[in-house]
């Protein structure tokens, strides 16, 4: 998968993934802290997967300062996602303005017509 975005949204797609990187939003930390609260229902083994995946899409950075793995929070792909999103939140809202621009009419159209025939609403 050579398109950034799609392992972005990979990376994101797992519960597992997303709450490490919440934990990182607080600050950076070390693989066994990160790893602590998966451990009772994963191995170590599989959380470094999981980081290794959020560290290929560029979510996370993971230096080596002798026996400390700290792991940091990388915006830029997040950044990338929310501007990407935008797009289609700028679409979607501007498509509701119009559907409800255009449903006011429809009622103001069937409101003016009871009112002709003496009917009240």
């Amino acid at each position: 998968m050579n398109d950034h975005l799609s392992q972005t949204f990979q990376a994101l797609a797992d519960p597992t993934r997303r709450a490490m990187l919440a934990r990182l939003s607080q600050g950076e930390a070390n693989v066994s802290a990160l790893a602590k609260p998966f451990l009772k229902k994963m191995s170590l083994p599989a959380v470094t997967k999981h980081l290794k995946v959020l560290e290929k899409a560029g979510l996370i950075t993971k230096t080596r300062e002798a026996q400390w793995r700290p792991c940091k929070l990388n915006g830029a792909p997040l950044q990338e996602v929310s501007d990407w999103m935008e797009h289609y939140r700028v679409f979607w809202e501007e498509s509701l303005d119009r559907l409800d621009a255009y449903l006011k009419t429809v009622t103001t159209k069937k409101s003016m017509k009871g009112k002709k025939h003496g009917r009240a609403k």
